[in-house]
């Protein structure tokens, strides 16, 4: 087997304008911003508590909230300063108030004390490299991971050391590197590849090494040939062509759902209402993987995004951006071209969410804002085309679920698998009615979770 697989999309979907404005955009470095705003909930799972009190000196990169559940992460300061106050944000996603701290700048950016065990920016000595990642334990290195308050970048932000940490039960024989990114717009993880790759490929040799795996892929889309072709010759350089292999993969939205992703590269059906690890697979996006290398072998804690700042801007951006930086400076920095494009999104035009306080600050699931004119068509009766049925990925029924939603039928949604929904978006951008599906789905998944907590 070559160090190239090439593989055809064995799952519904469809070519979408890609308008990857910024995909010969090299990443900026952003400024140290003067305030920032770090909100307590920032992962799926268990929220944290501040560990930190109005007025107190924190550093960059220190832990100011945890929590004693498994299924959670750490959140650290991304600024040096003093703890301004603590107040209650509205969350976007849930349209609950959830606390947040606000940090002032002390203009230093002095880092709690670090020791990192290599630099791979200064050095090209991979045996050495690897020798380390080798020493390390693998209970160490999810330890550190946890620590780093590391969760999945790609926009689920599960906690990375629970997805390393599967039961006893489930036999991983394969990982797969989501390199993806098959949303329009959206060319953070691109750049990633290009700019960070050798810290993606010690990232992924280090959840190689947690989870000990038979087969390692990483999947990138064949619209990023130069991205393909510059890992290809990494992995020669640092001698890991013989344990990884890459998977180019039709530029068809949504390839890089997990379940979509598992089933071209390795051809395995994950069961409704299962997980990858169902099917022996688990996935990282490469976002996380560098996140990875960088707490395991450099002690940085996750203080920073790589995000696209892309659509109706004078001057679309991929950049970096500390966590915590209100959304309104980003927008700012790149400079809307009209007021009329007043809809600003966080993530994707297909699965993105409107962001209604343009002050709200960059969380750890961010890694888009995407400005777009704010038009809404006027939703339409469905005609029964069966479109929505048609194209998705997930072969359900798209259409059930407005109908059950509507009707407050929550027995219909759950017997539909309403859960099995990735809220691709597919089924509305399809619908000649211009009925907003994944609304209604959305409405319908907490109607549901209501249900379960009234019990």
């Amino acid at each position: 087997m070559g160090i190239l697989i090439r593989k055809k999309s064995k799952s519904r979907g469809l070519h979408l304008p890609e308008n990857k404005i910024t995909d010969y955009k090299p990443i900026e470095m952003l400024p140290v911003p003067e305030e920032v705003i770090i909100p307590l909930i920032q992962n799926i799972g268990a929220p944290c508590s501040f560990t930190v009190e109005k007025k107190e000196e924190v550093k960059t990169g220190q832990k100011i909230a945890d929590s004693k559940s498994f299924v959670s992460a750490p959140i650290h300061s991304s600024i040096s300063g003093k703890i301004k106050k603590i107040s209650k944000i509205l969350n976007p996603a849930t349209g609950k108030l959830m606390e947040a701290a606000t940090i002032g700048s002390d203009g230093e950016d002095i880092w709690v004390e670090r020791n990192p065990l290599y630099d791979i920016e200064k050095s090209q000595d991979y045996i050495r490299l690897m020798g380390i990642m080798d020493s390390l334990k693998k209970d160490e290195m999810l330890l550190k991971i946890r620590e780093a308050g590391i969760v999945g970048l790609g926009g689920a932000a599960f906690p990375t050391h629970v997805k390393l940490s599967p039961p006893p039960d489930k036999d991983i024989d394969t990982v797969i590197l989501n390199g993806c990114e098959c949303e329009p717009y959206i060319t953070a993880d691109h750049r990633i590849l290009l700019e960070y790759g050798r810290q993606v490929l010690a990232g992924l040799y280090i959840i190689t090494r947690i989870l000990q795996p038979e087969n390692i892929y990483i999947a990138i889309e064949d619209n990023k040939e130069d991205a393909i072709d510059y890992i290809k010759g990494l992995l020669s350089e640092m001698s890991l062509d013989k344990i990884f292999r890459i998977v180019s993969l039709p530029s068809r939205y949504p390839m890089g759902a997990e379940k979509t992703l598992i089933k071209t590269v390795v051809d395995r059906s994950v069961p409704m209402g299962g997980l990858p690890m169902d099917v022996g697979v688990v996935v990282n996006n490469v976002g996380t993987a560098k996140a990875i290398y960088e707490a395991v072998i450099e002690d940085t804690p996750l203080i920073s995004k790589v995000m696209t700042i892309t659509g109706e801007f004078n001057n679309p951006k991929n950049v970096i951006a500390r966590i915590g930086t209100p959304v309104s400076s980003l927008v700012e920095l790149c400079g809307l071209k009209d007021e009329s494009y007043n809809k600003i999104i966080i993530g994707g035009p297909m699965m993105g969410n409107i962001l209604l306080d343009s002050d709200f600050p960059v969380i750890k699931g961010f890694n888009c804002i995407l400005a777009i004119e704010s038009r809404t068509p006027r939703e339409r009766n469905c005609i029964n085309c069966g479109r929505c049925v048609s194209v998705c990925p997930m072969n359900l029924e798209p259409l059930t679920y407005v109908r059950n939603t509507k009707n407050r039928n929550t027995e219909g949604l759950s017997n539909y698998y309403i859960q099995d929904c990735i809220e691709c978006g597919l089924c509305a951008y399809v619908c000649p009615s211009n009925i907003p599906i994944v609304g209604y789905i959305k409405a319908g998944k907490a109607m549901l979770a209501g249900e379960k907590k009234a019990k």
